[in-house]
């Protein structure tokens, strides 16, 4: 009965945090944010603008959540900030431009899934293997 409880598999609370910051870093940047960033000039002027700030700043702001702020968090560096910055832009998206949909279509599922990556990694920070802990930050 032990061996269906995987006690077998050492606990570490550093490598998971490593394995979400790298895997959630990564989609959130390869799926999200580079396509805008290449695209910036095409997309600036008919970008949502749901703070009332402009398009272009608006698409700013979220190449700064989902391109810069998705890189520091793969490297653990400024990891809490970095996510709380990128949870606001996944809690706009989910809640403003999907709506708060989780099904059908134009559904926000994949902006809620990042959303909890966010808040995991807020509360959590970036753990050992993290360069915030290199630098002597908490981690």
């Amino acid at each position: 009965m032990k061996f269906l409880q995987l006690n077998f598999i050492p606990a570490s609370a550093d490598v998971a945090l490593l394995i979400v910051r790298i895997w959630f870093g990564v989609s959130l940047l390869s799926l999200h944010g580079w396509g805008k960033l290449v695209n910036f000039a095409e997309r600036s002027g008919k970008f949502a603008d749901p703070l009332g700030v402009g398009s272009t700043a608006s698409l700013s702001l979220v190449v700064l959540a989902e391109v810069f702020c998705a890189g520091f968090i793969v490297l653990g560096l400024f990891t809490r900030l970095s996510a709380l910055i990128a949870g606001i832009a996944m809690f706009t998206a989910f809640w403003v431009a999907h709506a708060g949909k989780l099904v059908g279509p134009g559904n926000g599922e994949l902006a809620f899934l990042f959303l909890g990556a966010c808040v995991a990694l807020f509360l959590g920070g970036a753990g050992r293997f993290s360069l915030d802990a290199r630098l002597g930050g908490k981690h």
